[in-house]
């Protein structure tokens, strides 16, 4: 007998959840905070930004009790129940707001309390590049945000987006180690960046990296930028390429320490795929490229497996969305559609995108779940997809389908996982 459609839901829900509880920020930080790191220590100072930043606070408070001097941290919401001797700020995702300044100033002054005996212990997850700046001398928040904008709506990879961002930050690109030397620096990670490269998470707070002329122009040429940027961005530009010190601080000094990842979190779904009576295959966790193209292929994977017995299909990564029309949507609802393109018809799949922080792009959905009937129930209801698609228009699609996921901010981020169920 075929699942019913809601077979299909309750299946991928329960896959949903076990990545969830994979990347749960508080049970990383218990897991990853050891003793001996803070045995040789005189003050511990909290600094952070992300989505799983209060989180991450509070377990680090379970095990550091009164010896946290002080903190500060930048989360996207402020949260009812305080952390003690530590700070939360509400800075802006997926944009810098004034909040996001306010956050990197309090770190700068944090941090120059710091002496050689310190420990600086810093919490960083998903959406910390935007949650907290610092931005150099004569760069105009709406200048930030202008070229932040630009980047994201270019279809720019994430490590292209930081070869134009962390040269106009004195947090980025290890400019957060610089400020908290000479005290010692333990930098705890939630990856949301595919293939884990730490200069990448958060643009690198705490990793030292200098990026050349070259770099910079290639992404300003390839995505025809140049003309757009605000003139302020441009002078820092330049003043970065033509004399920015190359100031780095003795490594043994810096450890940066991957605490949950989307790797760990796919192999979770996989498992509990297992114990529903799925053969699993983990496809890979570095997906990335445009969203439609990839959910694209993804289903074609998909329609692979099909009719050989219970299945089950794990992609992570992160793709990307180059902005055509004026619609509402984010890179998994985007994929979601041309998937459902790609399965109309193919009645034994279904599969789930994810945004595993709860929020895809500007929207409030995690995702969308979509079967082989779902191009069916849209025509039955006078939508043509294929337009919604090419105006970027996915939210209001899957919302008049009542199919899609919304879970509301999860507090945690390890990226996004599409989960593929072949009957």
């Amino acid at each position: 007998m075929k699942p019913s459609f809601f077979e299909y839901r309750s299946h991928l829900s329960i896959l949903h959840e076990a990545v969830l509880r994979a990347a749960d920020p508080a049970a990383a930080v218990g897991r990853s905070l050891i003793r001996e790191d803070l045995a040789s220590s005189g003050r511990v100072f909290i600094v952070g930004a992300g989505k799983a930043g209060v989180a991450m606070a509070r377990a680090a408070e379970e095990m550091l009790g009164d010896r946290i001097a002080a903190g500060v941290v930048s989360v996207p919401d402020l949260p009812a129940q305080t952390v003690k001797n530590v700070e939360f700020i509400q800075g802006g995702h997926p944009l810098p707001t004034p909040g996001s300044l306010a956050a990197g100033k309090a770190i700068s002054r944090l941090l120059d309390q710091t002496t050689e005996t310190d420990l600086v212990l810093v919490l960083i997850s998903g959406g910390g590049s935007a949650l907290v700046e610092l931005s150099r001398p004569g760069i105009p928040l709406e200048d930030l945000r202008s070229v932040n904008r630009l980047l994201l709506e270019s279809g720019a990879s994430i490590r292209e987006i930081n070869r134009l961002r962390s040269p106009l930050s004195l947090l980025k690109a290890g400019g957060l180690a610089r400020l908290a030397y000479p005290a010692r620096v333990l930098c705890l990670i939630l990856s949301d960046v595919v293939g884990n490269s730490l200069e990448t998470i958060a643009s690198g707070p705490t990793v030292f990296r200098r990026y050349t002329p070259q770099e910079i122009n290639g992404v300003l040429d390839k995505y025809k930028l140049r003309e757009s940027l605000p003139h302020s961005i441009v002078c820092s530009l330049d003043q970065y390429t033509r004399d920015a010190p190359d100031f780095t601080l003795p490594n043994s000094r810096i450890e940066n320490r991957i605490i949950a990842s989307n790797r760990l979190a796919g192999e979770a779904a996989g498992a509990a795929a297992e114990r529903l009576g799925f053969r699993v295959e983990f496809l890979a966790d570095d997906w990335e490229g445009e969203a439609r193209e990839a959910g694209k292929r993804f289903a074609g994977l998909l329609i692979r497996k099909s009719g050989r017995g219970p299945a089950c299909c794990i992609a992570g990564g992160e793709t990307t969305v180059t902005v055509r029309g004026a619609g509402i949507g984010g890179r998994n609802l985007e994929a979601a559609l041309a998937a459902a393109i790609a399965l109309d018809g193919k009645s034994e799949t279904a599969l789930a995108t994810l945004a595993t922080d709860g929020v895809d792009g500007p929207t409030d959905a995690t995702g969308a779940f979509v079967t082989g009937r779902t191009i069916e129930r849209a025509r039955r209801l006078g939508l043509d997809p294929n337009q919604f698609l090419e105006k970027n228009n996915s939210y209001p699609f899957f919302s008049m389908l009542e199919d899609l996921i919304l879970t509301g901010p999860t507090g945690t981020n390890v990226n996004d996982l599409w989960i593929g169920l072949a009957y």
